[in-house]
């Protein structure tokens, strides 16, 4: 299936730290994602610097740095037709108040800041995040 793609979603530390995982996870297994690999990690604060560097200059780098790293986050490599597009569906808008209900956003995130989980915004970048956690090995073993 020639739309069949991979993208890279992370649970923040937010909602690991509230038990929100869980639900997180089915809701988008519910959505016909299949979680092709996945880790619990706690992020260092350069690990955090290097995945979110496209961000260094902007005001809240180093608000979101110290956020993703209070706590351990889950990273997950997804896939399915049109993974990219479906996940930031799936997610809603950055800002909760603006998200669709039913998202996992409006139904799981307190603020624009501390908003449950990233995902990746274009192929390109769900590559590239991708291999930032996860060795071939790891994405080609089923």
């Amino acid at each position: 299936m020639s739309d069949l793609q991979k993208t890279f979603s992370i649970i923040k530390p937010d909602a690991v730290a509230t038990g929100k995982a869980g639900k997180i996870l089915a809701l988008l297994e519910d959505n016909g994602f299949r979680i092709v690999a996945l880790k619990m990690v706690k992020l260092s604060q350069p690990q955090a610097e290097g995945f979110y560097a496209v961000h260094r200059e902007r005001p809240f780098f180093h608000h979101l740095v110290k956020f993703m790293t209070e706590g351990p986050v889950i990273v997950m490599a997804l896939e399915r037709a049109y993974a990219v597009k479906k996940l930031r569906e799936v997610m809603g808008a950055t800002n909760p108040a603006n998200a669709a209900d039913g998202t996992i956003r409006k139904l799981f995130a307190e603020s624009i800041e501390r908003n449950v989980i990233h995902g990746s915004d274009a192929v390109e970048t769900a590559a590239e995040e991708l291999k930032y956690f996860f060795s071939t090995l790891e994405l080609n073993q089923l």
